[in-house]
């Protein structure tokens, strides 16, 4: 009996489980705390909306979330005219027409996020050969996750005594190698709140680190409540299963 729920236990933690990847010589991050972690963690809808406008203000402008839909901001607690309203600052290229001619036209809730870029030539192009990595599974992709995003923005510094960077690289203690072609990002007072949090990089980070791993996994308070309650079911069926296999079992010596 202990071993069946033993085994049940590990069943509901794998539900829940964070892959762990390789990072190389870079520093490990500082575990920060956030509200999604652990078997009953949620997102924050208030730091998840802060987090959407430090990446639309900020990180949009190299950066695509191609992944994601603007109607997936309706998961922020955005209302449908509002989510409406911020996919039509945006314009994609749709057709092609009756006269077989591609055109523009303001985005749609269905459309996916629009990439700052045409392609990846354009892209790397724009960047000093550099390609910004998308950023729709970021978070799942980076050892860390969430921890190393906060880490990387705010791990820049100058580089040690000897080491001596190139026209266009910058120096952050989190990146393997050290060496990025990415400029510190975010500073103090680059985005303006109104629910009054601090405007500080630390919030900025903390904020964009939360919501790229609500990007990177939208369906995580579903899949943990899903997992919850297949493990309370298993754990009530095997104490029933145990109650009838003593009954039965109950006459014979």
């Amino acid at each position: 009996m202990f071993k069946f729920i033993s085994a049940l236990f590990c069943l509901f933690v794998l539900t829940v489980a964070v892959p762990v990847y390789a990072s190389g010589d870079a520093e490990k991050p500082p575990q920060q705390e956030w509200g999604s972690n652990g078997i009953l963690g949620t997102y924050d809808r208030a730091a998840l909306q802060r987090g959407y406008k430090v990446y639309s203000q900020v990180c949009a402008s190299c950066h695509s979330m191609e992944r994601a839909s603007y109607r997936n901001l309706a998961d922020l607690g955005y209302s449908a005219q509002e989510v409406k309203a911020i996919a039509a600052e945006y314009t994609v290229v749709d057709g092609p027409d009756d006269e077989g001619e591609m055109f523009e036209r303001p985005a749609l809730p269905s459309d996916n996020f629009v990439s700052p870029f045409a392609n990846r030539q354009a892209a790397m192009y724009a960047n000093n050969g550099a390609f910004p990595p998308d950023m729709s599974l970021l978070v799942k992709a980076r050892a860390g996750g969430a921890d190393y995003i906060y880490a990387l923005l705010t791990g820049y510094d100058e580089p040690p005594h000897g080491d001596e960077l190139l026209d266009g690289q910058y120096w952050n203690k989190y990146m393997p190698g050290h060496v990025l072609a990415m400029a510190p990002p975010i500073a103090d007072g680059m985005v303006a709140y109104e629910d009054g949090s601090p405007e500080t990089l630390h919030q900025y980070s903390m904020d964009v680190s939360h919501f790229l791993a609500w990007v990177s996994e939208p369906h995580m308070e579903a899949r943990k409540r899903t997992g919850l309650k297949a493990f309370l079911f298993l754990l009530v069926f095997a104490f029933v299963m145990y109650g009838v296999k003593k009954k039965v079992w109950a006459d014979i010596h």
